[in-house]
């Protein structure tokens, strides 16, 4: 079915295009265009986070040189910096976040049974913020500090996949914290979190809607103990015990009991002290719990624009190209990592070979590491 058309136009073809035409009219992203459409400007900016593409210039050079293929990668216009730049800046960033929604909506039940290296039934969320260091000069709406810019990416993953299904980005100055207000627990989930986002009032709010929170706990917290449970020392658990806060604030914001476990970790030696809600998983499977780190190979070498805009822009498409990829892996039932694939898919975007032909090869070992140069936005 595939045989004669690029790998490109290939993994463009799993896309809900109707989905994203209705996200264009949604915010007029076809006002006044007369050529480089919202389309061409998502392929263009799709093909160049999957081939790690540094600069518009590089983006300009490299599809030029294929300008012959541009009409079966699905562009159909020309593609100039300038033009690129242009609606990078001025068109609505939420189109791509609607339709990265949209993907992310495809792509959560593809891998709602995907085990994630700990055996529970229960929804598993991992919450973190990372922030992106900015020169102030160049993004001067992004103002962290004095002389330093910033932004932050707040992320919600799902362990099953990797798959984001929250995502929230901000200048610099907002604490992490505050993204606590902008979720909706899910009953019966578990999420899992640092201790940035220890504030036993938004986790209060968490723990009545039936949620599960797992969170590191500071070193001067207070608390007494209530009970102490048996542990089994050789899984490197100290004590498992259930507590109670007395701190002012925090016992005024958290008056339920809170199970508190301290485990030293084999590898690093370094003794670790663990708060959750849950009292009924074994005190072993909450420290795995919180171990399990997300790989989501969702890496940006450089921003293309230095508005708020281009760089929401480019940040929601670059998650689309992600959560494609993840859709497409589960599609075509592909057992290599979305790492080795999108490693395969940076060098082969115009080759003809079928999609499912040329990633069922296994050349895991011939991989290497990407640069160490590049943004990690989330790992």
């Amino acid at each position: 079915m595939n045989r004669g058309k690029l790998v490109f136009a290939q993994l463009m073809q799993h896309l809900p295009l109707t989905t994203f035409r209705r996200c264009v009219t949604r915010y007029r992203g076809a006002f006044k265009v007369k050529s480089f459409s919202c389309l061409d400007q998502f392929l263009c900016m799709a093909f160049a986070q999957l081939t790690f593409r540094e600069s518009l210039r590089d983006i300009e050079v490299c599809l030029r040189a294929q300008s012959s293929k541009l009409y079966h990668l699905g562009i159909r216009s020309a593609v100039a910096r300038n033009t690129l730049a242009n609606a990078n800046a001025v068109r609505d960033w939420r189109i791509y976040a609607d339709f990265a929604q949209s993907l992310i909506g495809i792509a959560r039940p593809l891998y709602a049974q995907e085990s994630f290296g700990v055996d529970l039934q229960e929804t598993v969320y991992a919450l973190d913020t990372t922030t992106i260091d900015l020169c102030l000069s160049v993004f001067p709406w992004a103002v962290f500090r004095t002389a330093k810019a910033a932004i932050k990416l707040h992320t919600l993953l799902d362990l099953r996949g990797n798959i984001p299904t929250f995502m929230h980005i901000s200048d610099g100055k907002v604490h992490e914290v505050n993204i606590l207000d902008q979720l909706l627990p899910e009953p019966g989930a578990f999420y899992i979190m640092d201790r940035g986002f220890l504030d036993f009032e938004r986790l209060y709010r968490f723990h009545q809607a039936g949620s599960f929170f797992v969170t590191r706990g500071k070193s001067n917290l207070k608390v007494q103990r209530r009970y102490s449970h048996p542990v089994d020392r050789k899984t490197g658990v100290i004590c498992d015990q259930t507590v109670v806060l007395t701190g002012f604030y925090s016992h005024q914001g958290f008056e339920a009991p809170l199970r508190r476990i301290r485990f030293k970790d084999p590898k690093t030696a370094k003794t670790l002290i663990f708060l959750t809600n849950n009292f009924v998983l074994p005190a072993f499977t909450i420290t795995e719990l919180y171990r399990c780190r997300w790989q989501v190979e969702l890496r940006i070498k450089a921003f293309f624009g230095t508005s708020e805009n281009a760089v929401r822009s480019q940040i929601w498409i670059a998650v689309s190209a992600y959560v494609l990829v993840a859709i497409v892996k589960k599609r075509l039932q592909l057992s290599a990592s979305l790492y080795e694939i999108l490693q395969i898919l940076s060098l082969t975007m115009f080759e003809k070979i079928p999609l499912d032909q040329l990633l069922t090869q296994t050349i895991s070992e011939q991989i290497q590491p990407v640069s160490d140069n590049q943004l990690i936005l989330f790992a």
